[in-house]
């Protein structure tokens, strides 16, 4: 059966202080010091010590008359006691708080802004399947998405119908659940069913790791940022940067994991039963091949899927209708 794709889309100034290092200094009273005495004893009649009493005076320095016109513009300093610090020196040694400088508030942190899918919060595309060049419906295909919270679902149904259903009835269900970011889908649980009844190929992503774990045989794969899961590679498309150019992607299945090299072919008009579009064509080579459709103006959905398989059977998928679910 052809491969199933699947929709989706899909973040002090603190105060100044100034520390002083200085010796201690004791505020604290100290012991009274002992009275002062004076006796008065007459002078000696010589009159040879008076004189040198009268040299020692520091009259040169401080003469007697100039006192009281001397002007008095500053207090006279007192004499500093070691590890003291005098009014003015505190004040220019300690920064200018006149002036008290808020505190500057770091910016609120933003918010991490959501990323916004290119598509709907919800949607579904329908497909009708036909095999071969004569265009014989032998079934019907639907891809259905949601997202919220930053999170996506996206499932994928694929089924035989008409005559095909009365031959041979098969249902395959895909389903992917991961994380919507900046750089798309990032798959976590990718889970197949198969005429309504689960299987093994299933896969879990470990990011954490850079592993996926493939349920089928317990094998721990290496993945790196960006690989999808076959039921979400599809929609990654609208967040790669220069896709008319080409692009490789990783692919996980619930049975292995292959790298695909998409081979831009250029943009093509369609047209399907939902309508014309503008579109991009895209092209892999492998074992199998696969071509995709991608309508630009409609957030990059397929509109149109073909699948040669390794038998050379062929198989398209044909948009019948886009719309909510």
């Amino acid at each position: 059966m052809p491969f199933a794709f699947l929709a989706a889309l899909i973040g002090s100034l603190s105060i100044h202080a100034a520390a002083l290092f200085l010796p201690e200094v004791d505020l604290a009273p100290g012991a009274e010091p002992p009275p002062l005495t004076a006796e008065i004893v007459p002078p000696p009649k010589p009159v040879d010590p008076p004189a040198p009493q009268a040299v020692e005076a520091p009259r040169p320095k401080s003469p007697p008359p100039r006192r009281p016109t001397r002007p008095v513009t500053q207090p006279v300093t007192p004499p500093e006691v070691p590890g003291a610090v005098s009014q003015h020196a505190a004040e220019a040694a300690s920064p200018p708080l006149a002036e008290p400088t808020v505190q500057a508030t770091p910016p609120a942190a933003t918010p991490e802004v959501p990323v916004v899918p290119v598509l709907a919060a919800s949607g579904r595309i329908r497909f009708a399947v036909y095999r071969g060049e004569r265009g014989f419906e032998v079934g019907r295909a639907e891809h259905a998405w949601e997202f919220a919270e930053g999170r996506y679902r996206l499932s994928t149904l694929t089924e035989t119908s008409g005559l095909a259903a009365l031959f041979r009835p098969v249902r395959v269900e895909l389903e992917s659940r991961g994380v919507l970011t900046a750089r798309g889908l990032r798959p976590e649980r990718f889970e197949t069913r198969r005429n309504g009844a689960a299987t093994r190929e299933n896969a879990a992503f470990d990011w954490s790791a850079g592993e996926v774990i493939l349920e089928r045989d317990g094998r721990r794969l290496a993945v790196s940022e960006g690989a999808q899961d076959l039921a979400s590679f599809p929609y990654q498309f609208a967040y790669l940067a220069g896709l008319e150019k080409g692009h490789v992607l990783t692919v996980v299945s619930g049975r292995k994991l292959e790298r695909y090299a998409f081979d831009a072919l250029g943009e093509e008009e369609v047209t399907v039963p939902a309508g014309t579009f503008r579109t991009l064509h895209l092209k892999v080579l492998g074992e199998s091949v696969t071509e995709l459709w991608l309508a630009p103006e409609r957030g990059f959905v397929p509109v149109k899927i073909r699948h040669i398989d390794k038998k050379g059977d062929s198989y398209e998928e044909h948009a019948v209708e886009l719309g909510s679910p």
